[in-house]
Formats: structure tokens, sequence, C-alpha cells
């Protein structure tokens, strides 16, 4: 029985102009995703149109919003979230991909375990040389600085350090503007956004890893308030993501190994694991990257994904260490495979404290304090970054901009640099003070022993050279910046030998000199209870806060991660100092031994970090492996977990409030559907009334789904075909088959695989006499083992952008002869694409959806006729709270397929009959588009 060929049933579609406004655009389209964003989108510059809609500065669901809250999109930035294109987790399950599988060679998982191991390896080698790299150009600068300060040549030391740090920054900022945008920021939200099944153009591309190598080293190095983790992060997953296909399209090149790897699952599983790869090398934290990887990047896992992952974070690390083992600064040591603890634990906690019951008091404060910072700091950080695109959306100039977004880092490297040479000028100087071993005293900065003997004119010395006394933690460098220098006194007793010193600090220039990694060793130090006092501690995280801010998102290549553990730990350690302040120093050993500044800014780094990202697991197991601080394990998840309750309550996480900014499409695990007082999506305001949270489950699959969408034949009209792919936007089309005269859903396909076979032209067009006589149901019984577009040239890779695809197109649709000509879609229809009735639970719906990682769902009837599709920004949170809320008002969503006219093939005929057609259908009604992925919706208005 031969397969009825009707012909394509578009119901009620949009159009956004002929087919001569398609031949008269000027710039490439992209076929494989016509509504993709531009380099500077995804790197983190959106320049949007200004939006007549007015939000106040702290208007709720904007920047300020609960983690329960619905991020309201402005009517710009919903056109920009249309842009993005999405993909499906599992590969199509065609006939094409089973002779694709059939070819490759069962390996048992071996090689799965081998390439894993190989992302380790490379994530763990590229970690060593970039902060080997940072090392080298950090240390050049401030050494030659405090030669400067040592001849008390300030103007000099001001001058070095800003045309040395300026033109690291510069360099930094250039690479990416220049070069390629999408290497700026962390890469984080776009990671999160892809493994999510958003598509993020270019940021899985070797120039982007290039640039992003080069750009961070010179970032962090120059002395920019930002950190090197984040980065590392993205650079994991882009080894991930190329090293697993074994080919790159920019080098031009592909190799016969791995082939089986070549598909959406295993790449994105790669992804996963070199995410978690970058974090291991980056902290030395093989654990926390693993839970980072299953925590916050990734949206699907698996137990097996989890060991396999866990290999990979263990040899990145491994990696990591043995080469810095060998290696200073690129320099050979004799101390290969010797795992030091200063080198591979990044803030080596080396004193042990006990905890106390009592310091969960403070845990609790610093936790608390933490949420309500990390809510500001990402309140700031956004405004910030929406202000930066309003300045650069008043420059029409291509140029302009990028002169513009190069400026910005330049500006925050001269004040930063001017700050931290010329602020510890404002502050004196500050003598050595520690806690004293038992038989030694000190009065009015007089040091004895108990006997009275003179020693010293100062306290103990934390000396580079002398022996830690009382187990003091004293940091190896204290920065003397102008302070006068002291002398050291030895003094030889009871078998043993102490060191005291009169000698002078300056608190700021320590806690501002070097590396933002330098300075929280400083204030993780354990025993140094007096070594920074409250007003440098204050001025520097006011002013740290300020500045880093506003360099993340700025046209670099930078974390936060760093800056969030600097900014965390300040706050602890001024809560550590008013605790000393108010109860005194207590020796180790006795009840009140935990009242350690050093102890407190360790839980305040945790609880900034966890207030900002609100993550838990993985944070918690990351403080403990780079300190290598057992003990404090309950202090700290207690302080995460209070963190994280206060964030939530006023703002998004940082990472997701980012993918909001710039509207990249994701799906969290459940949203919460909240009912405004009024909901308009025409008009595009939001007023939040006292709706209460609504139950998905009240709810069903018709009630979000778009409706009527465009299906298709098994076998089609190339002309139609080319019409469609000209004058729709759709990300997919439902396939059906006749039974009994009713079009059944037997599968889906999508537009990329339609360019994709269409381009191949004359040899697999066939007349209708050459179609296969064959029946749906005995083509799935008999399927070929070989077909005429192999499953490789579908996966994963898209088509370039050309306007020689559009114009191969525009000919199909003109030249009549190709009305006779048809296309046979079954080999390559995903025949196990799922759907829901109608009456599905919406709940279980989105459960569904996110749970198999879905970019299409087709709604059907009882009778399994399409009725509607669900798409990814149809289960977006504010489009179900526009969505329920206007059927809560009464009116129907969806539109029965029966009410609307269709389409006949006369008016797909030609051109200009699409072209009036589809202009009648706007002029009277209100089109609503669901982007590449959806399908156009008409709502018309009675």
């Amino acid at each position: 029985m031969t397969e009825p060929r009707e012909r394509i049933s578009v119901i009620n579609s949009g159009s956004t102009g002929g087919l001569s406004s398609w031949r008269s655009q000027t710039g490439s389209v992209e076929l494989g995703n016509m509504g993709n964003v531009d380099d500077d989108h995804t790197g983190g510059e959106t320049h949007l149109a200004a939006d007549p809609q007015k939000t106040g500065f702290f208007a709720r669901g904007r920047e300020w919003e609960a983690r329960t809250d619905i991020h309201q999109y402005t009517e710009a930035e919903k056109q920009l979230l249309q842009k993005f294109d999405s993909f499906d987790y599992l590969p199509p399950h065609s006939t094409a991909y089973k002779v694709w599988l059939r070819e490759q060679p069962q390996r048992f998982d071996w090689d799965r375990w081998v390439m894993m191991g190989m992302i380790g390896f490379c994530t763990g080698m590229v970690g060593f040389v970039l902060h080997q790299l940072i090392d080298i150009i950090s240390e050049t600068k401030w050494d030659k600085v405090r030669d400067f300060i040592a001849e008390g040549d300030i103007v000099d030391a001001w001058g070095y350090a800003l045309w040395y740090s300026v033109l690291f920054a510069l360099l930094s900022t250039i690479l990416v503007v220049v070069f390629r945008p999408a290497a700026a920021g962390s890469g984080i939200p776009e990671l999160i956004g892809f493994l999510n099944g958003t598509s993020v153009a270019a940021i899985f591309n070797i120039k982007t890893m290039v640039v992003k190598f080069i750009s961070c080293a010179f970032a962090v190095a120059s002395g920019l308030p930002v950190g090197p983790e984040g980065p590392m992060i993205h650079l994991g997953a882009l080894v991930g993501a190329g090293l697993s296909q074994f080919r790159s399209s920019t080098l031009g090149f592909s190799t016969p190994f791995f082939t089986r790897f070549r598909n959406s699952e295993d790449r994105r599983n790669f992804i996963s694991a070199g995410a978690g790869a970058g974090i291991s090398s980056a902290f030395g934290a093989p654990v926390g990257g693993l839970l980072f990887a299953m925590e916050e990047v990734s949206s699907f896992w698996n137990l097996k994904l989890g060991w396999q992952t866990f290999f990979c974070t263990m040899v990145s690390a491994f990696t990591t260490d043995l080469f810095n083992s060998c290696f200073d600064k690129f320099v050979p040591v004799n101390t290969f495979g010797q795992f030091f603890s200063t080198k591979y634990i990044l803030f080596d906690v080396q004193l042990g404290i006990p905890i106390n019951l009592l310091l969960f008091i403070p845990a609790i404060i610093i936790g608390v304090f933490g949420g309500l910072l990390g809510a500001l700091f990402t309140f700031v950080n956004v405004k910030i970054s929406r202000a930066r695109r309003s300045v650069h959306g008043k420059f029409s100039r291509r140029w302009a901009k990028m002169v513009v977004r190069m400026v910005e880092p330049v500006i925050i490297m001269i004040i930063t640099t001017s700050v931290v040479i010329l602020l510890p000028n404002a502050f004196s100087c500050t003598h050595y003070e520690c806690g004293l071993p038992e038989g030694y005293k000190c009065v009015d900065h007089h040091c004895s022993l108990s006997n009275g003997s003179d020693i010293s004119p100062r306290c103990i010395d934390s000396y580079p050279h002398s022996p830690r006394i009382n187990q003091s933690e004293s940091p190896a460098r204290l920065e003397h910046y102008l302070c006068p220098r002291g002398v050291v006194y030895e003094f030889t007793g009871n078998g043993s030998t102490r060191y005291f010193s009169n000698d002078t600090y300056s608190q700021v220039a320590t806690l501002m000199f070097g590396t933002g990694e330098q300075t929280v060793r400083h204030l993780f130090s354990r025993s140094t209870h007096l070594e920074f006092t409250a007003g440098p501690l204050i001025t520097v995280l006011v002013t740290y806060f300020t500045l880093a801010c506003w360099a993340a998102g700025s046209a670099i290549s930078s974390g936060l991660v760093v800056p969030m553990l600097l900014i965390g730990a300040l706050y602890g350690r001024v809560i550590g100092y008013a605790m000393v302040r108010l109860f005194g120093i207590f020796p180790l050993g006795s009840y009140w031994a935990w009242i350690d500044p050093g102890a407190l800014a360790l839980i305040g780094a945790a609880s900034f970090f966890g207030g900002v990202s609100r993550l838990t697991m993985s944070l918690t197991v990351i403080m403990i492996e780079i300190t290598n601080d057992v003990q404090f394990l309950l202090p700290i998840m207690v302080g995460v977990m209070c963190a994280k309750w206060t964030g939530d309550y006023l703002t998004h996480p940082l990472y997701h409030a980012l993918l909001e900014l710039k509207c990249i499409p994701f799906l969290d695990e459940e949203p919460v559907i909240v009912h405004a007082a009024d909901v308009s999506s025409h008009s595009g305001s939001h007023s939040h009334g006292k709706g209460g949270p609504s139950n998905l489950e009240l709810y069903q699959a018709k009630h979000a789904m778009s409706s009527p969408c465009v299906t298709l034949c098994a076998h089609e009209k190339v002309g139609q075909l080319a019409r469609m792919l000209l004058f729709l936007h759709h990300g997919g089309f439902p396939v059906v088959r006749s039974v009994n005269g009713k079009q059944l859903y037997c599968g889906l396909i999508t537009r990329q695989q339609l360019q994709i076979i269409i381009s191949h032209g004359e040899q697999i067009f066939q007349r209708e006499d050459e179609l296969p006589q064959i029946s749906f149901e005995d083509y799935l019984e008999k399927e070929p083992r070989s077909v005429d577009v192999p499953f490789e040239k579908m996966s994963i890779n898209r088509q370039t952008s050309s306007m020689a695809g559009i114009t191969r197109l525009s000919q199909y649709a003109d030249e009549e002869r190709y009305d006779s000509l048809y296309v046979d879609l079954m080999p390559y229809i995903n025949q196990s694409q799922p759907s829901v009735p109608a009456n599905f639970s919406l709940h279980r719906t989105y459960i569904i959806f996110r749970t198999l990682g879905l970019r299409h769902m087709p709604v059907v009837d009882f009778e399994n006729k399409v009725v509607g599709i669900i798409t990814r920004k149809d289960l977006m949170g504010f489009a179900l709270e526009e969505r329920i809320a206007y059927h809560r008002r009464g009116r129907s969503a969806d539109r029965h397929p029966g009410a609307s006219p269709r389409l006949d093939g006369s008016s797909l005929g030609a051109s200009s009959s699409i072209t009036s057609t589809l202009s009648d259908a706007s002029r009277t009604s209100e089109l609503i588009t669901d982007g590449t992925d959806g399908q156009y919706h008409l709502l018309t208005e009675s």
C-alpha cells in the first residue's frame, strides 16, 4: 500500500515577507539556525533597542526577584529570546541513525573511559600552563614594584605598575573584542544553557579556546579583580567538546577515530565531564569538580556518567599536581612526584582548630550576611551589565562599540592599580603582634619571659625565616610598603630558639599586593588574630566588592570564584576580629580557641560564594578540598545553607540571573508559577498582585501548547518544502500518516534535517512513480540498510551561513518542475519522538520534557491526531505564567485545528500567493511566534 502523499498542512502560519524580501537581504542567513544570535551576544554583550516598557530600579521580577519569582522579560528581550535555537539530548531515532549505529564498533565502553582520561589529562595540562603563566606575569610586575617602593619611590612604582597592568589588560580585551567575543566572561552561563539544551553560537570553537586562555592569563595577571577558575571550567568543557569528536571544522580536518561519539548525547556528556575537570584542575578538588558538574552545569545526569566524570576529574587533578611538582614558573625543580601540600592544596590550612557548639552562632550570622551581600552583588552586577548594554546601544557604528568595550577594562585597570598602589598611604603602619607561647608576656608592646628577663621591644615575630612560634600561621610575606623596617632578635633558652622583632608592615598593601589567591591565603591564616584590623579590612572589602562587580561582565575572559572567596573572607575576618576585641585571644586547646579570625574568614568565604552561586554540596566539598580543614565541615555547611536560604529570598543565583540577562532559554528543575493579578502578553505589562503559586498538576498539556501547527507527510514535494523553509521558521515538524482518512502522528523531523536533506539536490529527488510503494508500518518492519543522506552529515554540525542556500531554496520554490519532484522523508523521521495527549498533566509534561532533554513535544488527541506542539520556550516560567493566566481568565490558549482555515496547495504555489495570504492573515490576527523551536500561533481577535 502506498503512503498517501498529501500536501503540507499549514494552518494559520505567519510570514516575515515574500520571496523577494529574502532575495534582497544583504546579510548572511544561517540555514541551520535562522534566528541565531551573533558573537556579540554570545560574549555577554547584547544590544537591545530601548523598550517602551518602564521598569523601576527595584522592580520585582527583574534583578530583584526571589528564587521562586518568574523572571519578567521585556518585549525586546522576548524577541531576542526567540532567536536561540535548541537541540535534543538524544540523537533522533531514525533509520539513518540506526544505519550509522550498526556501523560503529562495539567496544564495551573501554574507549569511553580512555576518552575521559584524555580529557582529564589535557584539561589538567591547560590548568597547569595557565597558572604558571599567570604567576610569571604577576610576579614580574610585583617584584619590580616592591623594588621601587623599597627605595621610597612611590611615583615610579605607580607608573610602572600602571603601564604594565594596562598593557596586559588591553591585550586581554583586544583579543576578546576583535577576535572572539564569545570568549568574554567566565562562559559558565553559556555552558549551563548549552547543557540545558540551548544552542549558543561559537562557545565550543578552537578560536574561542585560544582567545579565552590567553585573555584569561593576561587579565588575571594584570591585577584586575578577577580569577581564572571560571574560565577554567569553560576551557575544560571546550577540551571535552573538541577532543571527543576528533575533528574540527575550523581547522578543516576529520579523523576516523572515536566516530561513535559524534552524537549529541555523548558530546554533551563529555562536555559535562570537561567542566568538572576544569574545576578539579583549578582548585585541586576532584570530588568538588564532580559535584559541581552534577549540581550546577549539567541538566542530565546518571550514575554511569558520574563514575566516568569522577575518573576524568581525578586524572585532571593528578596531571596538574604532577607537573606542579616538577616546575616552578616553567623552571624545572628537583621535586618530581612530591606533592607538597603548599602546592596541591590551594589554601592549605595547617593549623586545625576544634569546633565548638558556640561556633554555629557566628556561622549562622556569617551565613545570613553572606546571603545578603551575595544578593547585593548579583543585583549590582546585573544592573551594571544593563547599564553597559545601554551605553553600547548609544553607538551605531560597530567600530565605536568595539572601542567602548575595549576602553572599559582599561579604565577599571587604571582605577584598580591606582587604588592598590596609593591607598595604603592612607593607613598607618602596624607592628608585628601575635599570640605568645607559655612563659612569655607583653606589657605595652614590651615582651619578656615570666621571670622578667627582657627579650625584645615587640611581640613574637612572623619573620619569614623564623620558626612558627605557638604554631602560628603567619603568611610568608607581609608587605612593608613604606613602613620602617625593624630588627630581629634571637633568644635561645629552654632548649629552643625564639625570634622577636619590632618590624612594621602595611595591612592594606598586604591585602592588595599580589594575586587574589595570595590574599585569600593571608585571610585564612590561623593564630594571626591581630594581623588585620577592622579599618583596613572594611576599606578593602568595599573597594574590592565595587571593582569586582564592575569588572565582571566586561570584555575580558575572567571568572568570579577567587573574588567571591576574597570578599567573603574579608567580612568573615571582620566579624572574627570584632569577636577577638570583645572576648580576647585564647590559647590553642582552650574552650574558646575557635574565636579565630582566620577560621571565621573560611566560613565567610564559603557563605559569600554560596550567597552568589547558591551552590551547596559541591561548594562545601570544594572548600574542604582547597583548605584541607575537614574539622570545619559542619560550620561551613551551616554557613552555606543560611547564605543560600537568605539569597534565594532576594535574587536568583548569579549564573541564572546572567542567563536571563543574556536571554538564553533555560528550563529549571520545576518552575513555580505565580498568578499575577493582571498578566497581559499583548501589552507586555506585568502587574504582580496577590496571586499564589499554582500547582501544574491542575493544568493540562493543551494549556501550554502552541496550536495549530505545521505537519508533513512522509513524501513531500520539493517545491512545497522549499517554500515552507523560506517562509516558516519552525524548528520542527510533526510527521503524519493517513489511516482511514485520518492524519495520525508517527514521528518528527527537524528543520535542520530538512535543510540538509534538500541541499543534496537532484540526486535524492524522485518522481511520484519512483517513490517506495509501502506503508509506514511495513517500512519500519523492513528498514533499509543504507540511506541517501548519512546520519553523520546531520548530527551536531550545522550548515554554514550563506546566500547560496537561500538562492537554492528560492530556485526550488519558483520553478514549477520541483512541484512534481518529491523527497522521501521516511529514513530521517524520528520514530521515537515522545508525544503526550492534550489532557496530559502539565506538571508531568514538564518533567518528561526536561528529563529527556527534548526540543519538541507534539500534543495529540485521543485519536493520535496532532493538535499542537510544545517547545522549550513554551515551558519557560514567564510563558507558562501568561498562558495559565490567560486560561484562568476564561479564554482557551489553544485553538482547535478545525476552527482555522487550511492553506491548500494553491496558496503555497507561487510566492506572491503566499505573501498575500499570510499578509492578510497578519492584518486580522496577532502573530505569536516561539522562535526557531516553535510554531507560529495565531490568536484571532474577535
